[in-house]
């Protein structure tokens, strides 16, 4: 018996802090994604995919170069797709060392399930939204990786 409430404990509680954790992520909004990956969860802190590590060389409509940092759920999903609540940001850097832009996915269940449920943004440096939500041109080109959970840049198992 002790055995059984000890587990439905553990259970119960990590249920809690799954929800915490849920809870803590940003609304479908330029604003409140700017506000969660650069004040409540900075996307450097975060860390890269081990098949897509630091600085890489990028294409077109990207800059030249780039820099992708995935948060601690999408890094801990192992295959595709992705675990809802995944953030994965692009820096997209010039040939001068400059930030760009960023570019944005933003994992969150139902928000487009014809497109693997992602949330597009690209934010100029200032952290103003020039497209967000369900940009044609963003899903066009990711849709060829649609078994890989529309991302390009790491190999899902």
């Amino acid at each position: 018996m002790k055995k059984y409430l000890s587990m439905s404990i553990v259970i119960i509680f990590l249920l809690g802090m799954s929800a915490i954790s849920f809870a803590k992520m940003p609304e479908t909004s330029p604003a409140s994604l700017w506000q969660h990956i650069t004040k409540t969860s900075p996307y450097t802190s975060w860390g890269f995919w081990p098949d897509h590590l630091g600085l890489q060389e990028g294409n077109a409509p990207h800059a030249p170069l780039h820099k992708v940092y995935v948060n601690e759920l999408g890094l801990q999903s192992s295959h595709a797709p992705a675990a809802f609540g995944t953030i994965v940001v692009k820096e997209n850097i010039g040939r001068d060392n400059e930030l760009k832009a960023l570019t944005v996915m933003y994992k969150v269940k139902g928000f487009n399930p014809e497109a693997g449920d992602w949330y597009w943004v690209k934010y100029d440096t200032d952290g103003k939204a020039a497209k967000s939500g369900k940009p044609k041109g963003c899903i066009n080109c990711h849709s060829g990786t649609d078994d890989n959970d529309y991302i390009l840049v790491h190999e899902f198992e």
